[in-house]
This record gives structure tokens, sequence and C-alpha cells, in this order.
């Protein structure tokens, strides 16, 4: 309740949450400032409280909640961490939002696509939707389950509207999974996981049971017409719409921006201002451009923000945009910056240097993610700090409807997520002690550790299976891909950890003491594997069963005019409308 006071209290206050999608590490090379980037192009900004000036407040409005999404984004190329750890892709937007806002170190996500997504809509781990393993596919007839109470359903409930640019990737074999009738009112983007960024098309190679390219791009329940939209860039078109949401929007507004950017294809914009021509690699070059051209697009994103605003002698609230003036008649506005798993490393574009690991695995580089907030709802003390607080995606759900929108979570299945709004604007701990990371039964093996005596009140661990207590994390079975990569521009100079034994079945690591996973402690700390053993075994009790169809060859676009569409619906035709 004294959450819920102190939103209405701030309550005229504009909140943009922008959630960045930050696979790991992906780093090298030197790129000419766009002239688009000139006036985000400063070293880190000197942070000033006094220029500070708190907006005006009434009790009748409710935060704006814009909330940017990118995908597959490296922990080391944004670069308030490649300044630290090497690296030198320029991201000057997202620096100076992070440097004047609360930087998240200890943020998690999930270490696939999917699985992140449905936890931020539901606000439940990923064991109590069904969806332990892997991502969905375009071609699996399974999405988020439909019984689910979604985050938007909810703050519509509070009196929201709600919108949706980008990726969903939550499944799309059925009508009702589709993010129009998910909660969303309207949506504009891409179903499947990915696509080309030029001619927004995607493959269905899944176990030979589906074939064929299709166009991917919708408009609600219609297909968003193809000879406007086919050679234009995802990262600009997505923008674009975003902005004119934010132009045309005047109620309390939840809009979800999820960028196509930063995953594979590897394709930059063709301005050669985003070319990085010195990196020899032409993964890692291309992976670069992306990089800027998405922080550029933020950067629009703001400059949209300032040509909306309608607040009197609100200019100065937002010190990180020094460069330019903000005001809102009724509203301020509130920015994150997170990640949803860890980077693609193997080839060579993305790096998660110096953490341990990459996207699709339970290592620390394939869950830990970038996260940062800004915003004058946050007082000034309380800015300009990095936090070290526990914090999870699933904590979003009710920290949006519950601390910042005032709703409520009446209706919900049983959250796994904390409202951490406090945590956040004014230094309280975290509710949050514990994170499950996932417990995955397609993933065992026959293999019985030594000494290992088998226990109801004990997770076997054969299982794939990870959880953070505390300073502690234990996983088990044998993690793929427990390696380090060092970003290529640096290999010349850094020498990576050694691996130890990837055939164990019991890992313990402090990961407050040793982030990089480097030293092993399940055989030194008995009792503590046992104690995060229990903790496994309780959370698997409570898991729903696993949900992973076959691919259908129903699926396959060449059956609908080469179009991916809810391909589950026997009424299919008129999925094949095209908005013009």
């Amino acid at each position: 309740m004294t959450v819920i006071t102190h939103r209405r209290v701030l309550g005229s206050i504009v909140f943009v949450t922008v959630l960045l999608y930050f696979v790991w590490i992906r780093n090298s090379g030197v790129i000419p400032l766009s002239p688009h980037h000139v006036s985000y192009s400063e070293t880190k900004p000197a942070f000033s409280r006094e220029t500070i000036k708190q907006p005006e407040i009434t009790s009748d409005t409710k935060p704006n909640i814009i909330f940017i999404l990118a995908d597959d984004y490296g922990y080391n190329d944004i670069g308030y961490h490649s300044k630290q750890y090497g690296g030198i892709i320029n991201t000057p937007v997202l620096d100076k939002l992070a440097y004047e806002g609360v930087i998240l170190e200890n943020y998690y996500v999930q270490p696939m696509c999917s699985p992140t997504r449905t936890q931020l809509m539901s606000g439940q781990y990923q064991i109590h939707m069904g969806n332990q393993h892997k991502t969905i596919g375009h071609a699996q007839p399974q999405c988020f389950p439909l019984d689910e109470v979604t985050l938007p359903q909810k703050l519509r409930e509070a009196n929201y509207t709600t919108h949706m640019v980008g990726k969903w990737h939550a499944g799309l074999y059925k009508a009702a999974c589709l993010p129009h009738r998910r909660g969303f009112e309207s949506f504009f983007g891409f179903l499947v996981g990915n696509s080309d960024h030029f001619s927004h098309s995607a493959g269905c190679s899944c176990e030979n049971r589906c074939t064929g390219i299709g166009y991917d791009l919708h408009e609600n329940d219609m297909i968003a017409d193809p000879k406007k939209w086919k050679g234009r860039y995802s990262t600009t078109i997505l923008t674009d719409r975003a902005i004119s949401i934010i132009k045309e929007q005047n109620e309390p507004l939840f809009l979800y921006v999820s960028y196509q950017a930063v995953h594979v294809p590897l394709q930059p914009p063709k301005d050669p201002a985003y070319k990085y021509m010195n990196i020899s690699n032409s993964n890692r070059r291309n992976y670069a451009g992306i990089v800027s051209y998405m922080d550029y697009s933020i950067g629009r994103i703001v400059d949209a923000l300032k040509q909306t605003n309608k607040w009197n002698n609100s200019v100065l609230v937002f010190q990180l945009f020094s460069k330019h003036q903000f005001k809102s008649a009724i509203r301020n506005y509130l920015i994150y910056v997170l990640t949803d798993n860890g980077g693609f490393t193997d080839d060579q574009s993305g790096n998660n240097w110096p953490l341990r690991g990459k996207k699709a695995t339970l290592w620390e580089g394939g869950v830990r993610g970038i996260g940062f907030v800004n915003s004058p709802l946050i007082p000034p003390h309380s800015r300009g700090r990095v936090s070290h607080d526990l914090i999870h995606v699933t904590d979003w759900f009710p920290t949006f409807v519950q601390g910042l929108a005032g709703g409520s979570l009446n209706g919900t299945k049983p959250l796994d997520g904390f409202n951490v709004w406090e945590t956040i604007s004014d230094k309280k701990p975290s509710a949050r002690t514990e994170i499950l990371h996932n417990i995955d039964p397609l993933i065992t093996t026959n293999k019985i550790p030594k000494n290992f005596r088998h226990s109801e009140e004990l997770f076997t661990p054969t299982t794939n299976a990870a959880i953070r207590v505390g300073e502690w994390k234990l996983i088990t079975h044998e993690p793929k891909k427990g390696d380090w990569s060092v970003p290529p521009e640096l290999k010349s100079t850094l020498r990576k950890p050694a691996a130890t034994n990837t055939y164990q079945l019991i890992w313990l690591f402090n990961i407050k003491t040793d982030p990089l996973e480097t030293n092993d402690l399940s055989k030194a700390h008995p009792e503590k594997v046992r104690e995060l053993l229990q903790r496994l075994q309780h959370y698997n009790r409570t898991s729903v069963p696993i949900f992973y169809p076959l691919c259908d060859t129903k699926a396959s676009p060449s059956r609908y005019s080469n179009f991916w569409i809810p391909w589950g619906e026997t009424d299919w035709k008129q999925f094949t409308q095209i908005k013009t």
C-alpha cells in the first residue's frame, strides 16, 4: 500500500520504460559518429543534482509506461560496460540514460527469447507455464498459455491504453495467441523469432516438418502491406511507429517496443556512418553497426518525447538529456534499459566478456541482463548510482501494475515477481532474495554424481537447472558452452580463465565474490549445496508439465500465399488480408 500511495503522490509523472534485450558481450572497432549522434556523443556526463527540478504533481494522473526491448544485446556492447572491460562500440544515448539513472547490476532474465518475453507478460517463472524448454518455434502448435492474465490486460483494467510495436515471439498458431488478442489494443510488428531486417521474411526449417519462407510483418490481425514495407529497415520502421503512437497518445499509455535488433541476421543499416570499417571480422562489424543504429533510434524516441511534451516549467527534468528540453502537460518519463538473455558468441559477433557462457546457457553470460532506470519519478538521492539489489524480469509485472499504475493484481495466477519500485526509486532493499533460473526436464542424463544420495527433499542433479539464493548460485547437470569468450579486438591482450571440468553435475559459485564463475565451491560447501538442492526441489514440485510439441507441416508459409499467419485456424484466409 505504501508503494501505491507513493505512486499516487507522483501520479502525474510520465514513466517511460526502455527495456533492452542485452544478450551478451559483442565488441570490436570504432565507428565515426553519425551527425545524428552529435548531441549525445559527450563522454560520461557529470551528474548534478542541483540542476534537476522536481516535477509538479497531481493525484489524478498515471505514469505512461514505455518499455523498449532490444534482442540479443551483448553484456559488453554497451558503452558503460565496454569502457570498463574493453570494447569500443559507441552507445552515447544509452550511456547518458544509464549514468544519470539507476544502473541495475544484479538484474536477471532467462537464457532465451520466448521464456523472457512470456515471463514479462505474466510475472511467472517459465516452470509455471510449461515453457521450460527452449523457445516457441514458428511451426509449433504452441503459444504463451491462453489462460494467463497478461500485463497489458491488467494495465487496461487500470485505465491504460496498450500498444505493442516489434517482435512478439510468444506463439502464433492460433488467432487467440496474437498480441492484439492478448491485451494490446494495437500491434505492429513480427510474430516469429527472427526475420530479414529488410524483406521481413523468415524461413521455416523445423525438424524437416515445415519448409518455405514467409513474409512476417503484421498490423493487428492483418498483413502489413509488403509493397509499402519491404526494403525498409526494421529498426527504422519500428521506431517510426513508436514515435507516431507517442505523438498521438494522450491517455495513460503502455507502449511495448520490442526491437528485432540486434538479433541475427546481422544486417546493419545501409547508412555508411554505421559501417565500422576498421573491424576486421565481418560478423562483428555488422553487429556493431546494428548496435549503434539502435542507440541512435532510441535517441529519436527521446526526441519524440521532447516534441510531445507540454508540461510547463519542466524543461530540465532529465539532466541526461542536457541537449534536449522536455515538457509535458501532465507527465514525466521514467526510462528503463534492460536485457532478455545473454549474447550469442559463436559467430564472433557478440561477446559476454568477462562473464562466462552465452545465450541459451545458465551461466551468468546467459542469464545476467543489462539494465538501468532513469526518471524524475526517482528522487534525486537515488539517481546516478549502481544498484546491486536482486531483480528479475518477472518483477516488472507487479512493479508496473501495482507500484506505478496503482492497479490490482487480483485475478492473476500466483506471481513469482515482486514489486521493486521502492527498491529502484528509494534504495529500499529488494523483497527478492532468490531467483529460479530454470528447471528443464528435457535436458537430463543417466549419470549419478558420486556420493549423491537420493532424497525426497533434494532435487536430483541429473536434470539441468539453476537457482540463485542470496550470494550463492547452484547449477546442475552438464552446462553447455561453459567457457569465456574474449572480445575479438582484445584477444592479443586478454587471457581468459581456464575452463574447469565441464562434466560434473553439481556446480556452486559465490556470485558476489566470483561473478565470473571461475571457482566451483561445491566440494568446499556441501551444506550450501544441500540447501540449494532443497530450494530447487521446492520449485520442482510446483512446476507444471512441460509442453514442447513437434512442428506441424500445416505451418509452411507456402500454404498461405507465403505469409506467416495463425496457421492453426480453419478459416485462415481472413488472416492473409493486407492492411494498406
